[in-house]
Order: C-alpha cells, then structure tokens, then sequence
C-alpha cells in the first residue's frame, strides 16, 4: 500500500532522513515511534506527498490517502457535522449526502445526536478528535496517516481512542501509519513497531508486533531500545 524505498530527504545541505525503507501493507497499522525531533512528521509529509525525497522512491497503491494531525484543525464556525462533511463537500458531493455521510462517521465515532450541531469550542478534547478522525475516514481511504493525535488528551480518551482506531483498522482493512513518541501508545495499537531515531534519522528497529499479544516481551524490547544511545535518554523509567 504505501513503500519507501531508500528514500533520503534534506534540507538545504543538512541531511534529516537517509536511507529509509518501510512498507505499510494493506490492513496494516504501522507505528512510526521515536523521540521528539527524530523526523517523524517528515516521514508522513513525504507519504502524503507534501514533501519531495531527496533521493528514493515513494510508492502507493491506493486511490485515496487522509491524514489526522496532531491539533484537530477545526473550521470553529462549522459545526462538528460540517467539519466532518467538508472533505465530501469539497469532492463535489451534494451537501445533504456529504452531511448524511458524516453523520453516521460521527455516531459510530462516540458523538450523540445533540453533539452534531455544537461548534468546536463546546466539545471536549476527546470530541474533538473524533470530530478529525471521522472527516478522515468519511472519504473512504484507503490509507490513513495519523501525526499523534491522541498526544494532549488526558489518558482515558487517548485509551479509549486507541482502541477506537485498532477497531477501524480491524474493520475496514484500512492501511495506517501512525506517528508517536509514546512505546506504550506504540504497543498499544501496532502490527509493527518500526523505530526512527539518529542523525540523519535512520530506522534502527522495525518489531512485529500483535495488539495485546505477548505485551510485556514486546514492551521489554522496545524499552531497551528506547534507552539506546540514539534517544539521548529521552524515555527513560
């Protein structure tokens, strides 16, 4: 679905990514897991085809790519009906489809009925983010790109979150690459623990993985190398 292929990307004369090869199978969730800084956000970006490689090749199969950031980017004077309709809205759908198509997204994502006319502003956090996940499930894609977006909520919604999207993928066979610096979050959710680290950033480990299948190796493994010399000590405890 989605393939690097000694993909490297500079800029100016400073190096951020060498070397990089990665692959996203279809129904694949891939967690893209490093320390702040380590290049992450460029990887998606470059997927996205927001960024050029340097050097390489970016490949994808599919028709259709959406992205979730790590801020909801909602318009505040749409409603969150209106918000999750504008990516159909903006393909050409007829409004009342594109709204029909979004409300059942937001139902099924958690909101109520009372929720669909609310502004941003009067939804939580928690809201909010379901808000962005179903504007970018509501256009069917088949490959999703997610920049921590569960990363400023409390960790009751971003568990709950968590296991909302490990729910999507296992239903829709949607592929997904998944940016944190978070190994528990990475554990959490993953077929494939794939790690980022260095300087240019490199991946120095890519650790299959099942959701809650053997956990604790899987979480020994990436903790040691999370306390390697590539990540400066940042997740140490």
């Amino acid at each position: 679905m989605l393939t690097f292929d000694a993909v490297s990307y500079t800029i100016g004369d400073r190096p951020i990514l060498t070397g990089l090869d990665l692959t996203v199978s279809r129904g694949e969730l891939v967690v893209l897991l490093g320390p702040s800084g380590a290049g992450k956000t460029t990887v998606l970006r470059l997927a996205a085809g927001l960024l050029k490689p340097s050097a390489g090749r970016i490949g994808t199969n599919g028709e259709r790519a959406a992205m979730v950031f790590q801020a909801p980017h909602l318009l505040p004077w749409e409603s969150a009906l209106d918000n999750a309709a504008l990516p159909l809205a903006a393909l050409g759908l007829r409004r009342r489809e594109a709204r029909e198509a979004a409300r059942r997204w937001l139902i099924r994502l958690g909101l109520g009925p009372e929720d669909l006319a609310k502004r941003p502003a009067e939804l939580s956090g928690g809201m909010q983010s379901r808000v962005a996940i179903a504007r970018a499930f509501v256009v069917k894609p088949d490959l999703v790109l997610l920049d921590e977006p569960f990363a400023d909520l409390d960790p009751a919604r971003r568990r709950s979150l968590q296991a909302l999207l490990r729910g999507l993928v296992d239903d829709l066979g949607v592929s997904v690459l998944f940016v944190t610096h978070d190994p528990v979050e990475a554990v959490r959710l993953a077929d494939r623990i794939v790690i980022l680290s260095g300087n240019p950033a490199r991946i120095s480990a890519d650790i299959a993985s099942t959701p809650l299948s053997e956990p604790a190796a899987i979480w020994s493994r990436v903790a040691d190398l999370a306390r390697g010399p590539d990540f400066n000590g940042l997740w140490e405890g």
